[in-house]
C-alpha cells in the first residue's frame, strides 16, 4: 500500500471535473436550483485548499503561528454559522452583535474539548497535531450551530403563535421559546450520533484511514478515530446547548415579548 489515499496526477483532475459536472447538472435538472451553488462551492474549495496547503507548510513549524491559524478557522466558522443560523447577510445591521453571539457556541463547543485533549497529552502540543484536531472540532461546532440555529429560526417562525400563547399565560420569554424550540434543536445532533453509532460498520472515517496509512496499527487507528468521534460529539452537544440558550434569550434571533 502506498502512502497516499489518492494519486495526485492528471487522472485526479479529470475525476474532479467529472464529479463537479455530475453534481452541478444533477442540481440543475432535479429542480433543486443548486447547480450554480455547486460550481461556486467547488471553485472556492479548490482555491482555499491550495492556499491552505501552501500556508500550512509554513505555520505547522511554529506553535504561535499554528494558534493564529486556529483563530482564523474560528473566525471563518463563526461567520459561516452566523449567516446560516440567522438567515441574514453579514453586512446587514446588527452583524457585529450576531457574530459575537454566534462565536459563543462555536468556541464554547470546540475549546473545552481541544483543551482537554491537549492538557491530557493525548494529542502532542505541536502544530501538525493541533491544527487538524482543532479544525475537526471547530468544524463540528460550526455545523451544529448552523443546523440548530436554522431549525430554531424556522420553527419559531412557523410556531410564533404558540410562543405568544405561552407568554400570555405567564411564561418568561426564555421558557416560552425553549418550550417550542428545544425539541427541534436536538435534531442537529442526529448526524453526529448516527456517525458515532455506525462507525466501522458503515464507514471507516478519515482519522482511522490516516493513521493506518501513516504506519500505525489498526488498534492505534481505532483509538484515534474514537477520540475524534467522541470529541466531535461533545463539541456539538455543547454548541447546540449554547445556541439554543442564546436564541431563547434573544441574543441571536428576535423573539416575541
Amino acid at each position: 500500500m502506498g502512502s497516499s489515499v489518492v494519486d495526485v496526477d492528471l487522472r485526479l483532475g479529470v475525476v474532479l471535473v467529472a464529479l463537479t459536472a455530475l453534481a452541478a447538472v444533477s442540481g440543475r435538472l432535479s429542480g433543486l436550483g443548486e447547480g450554480r451553488s455547486v460550481l461556486i462551492a467547488v471553485g472556492r474549495a479548490t482555491v482555499q485548499l491550495a492556499v491552505v496547503s501552501a500556508l500550512l507548510l509554513v505555520v505547522v513549524g511554529s506553535l504561535w503561528l499554528s494558534a493564529a491559524f486556529v483563530l482564523l478557522m474560528v473566525s471563518v466558522a463563526t461567520a459561516t454559522a452566523a449567516g446560516r443560523a440567522t438567515g441574514r447577510p453579514l453586512r446587514s445591521p446588527g452583524a457585529i452583535a450576531r457574530l459575537t453571539a454566534t462565536a459563543v457556541p462555536v468556541i464554547g463547543g470546540a475549546a473545552p474539548v481541544v483543551a482537554l485533549v491537549l492538557a491530557s497529552g493525548t494529542v502532542p502540543l505541536r502544530g501538525e497535531a493541533v491544527i487538524p484536531i482543532a479544525g475537526i472540532l471547530i468544524g463540528g461546532a460550526m455545523t451544529a450551530t448552523s443546523l440548530a440555529g436554522r431549525r430554531l429560526r424556522e420553527e419559531l417562525g412557523q410556531r410564533r403563535g404558540e410562543v405568544e400563547a405561552a407568554l400570555a399565560v405567564g411564561l418568561l420569554p426564555r421558557d416560552a421559546v425553549l418550550l417550542v424550540g428545544r425539541p427541534v434543536a436536538g435534531t442537529a445532533l442526529v448526524p453526529p450520533l448516527d456517525q458515532t453509532r455506525t462507525v466501522g460498520l458503515v464507514t471507516l472515517p478519515g482519522a482511522f484511514v490516516g493513521v493506518l496509512l501513516g504506519g500505525g496499527s489498526p488498534l492505534e487507528a481505532g483509538a484515534a478515530q474514537l477520540l475524534v468521534l467522541v470529541g466531535l460529539l461533545a463539541a456539538e452537544v455543547l454548541a447546540v446547548w449554547a445556541v439554543t440558550e442564546l436564541v431563547a434569550r434573544g441574543r441571536v434571533l428576535p423573539i416575541p415579548r
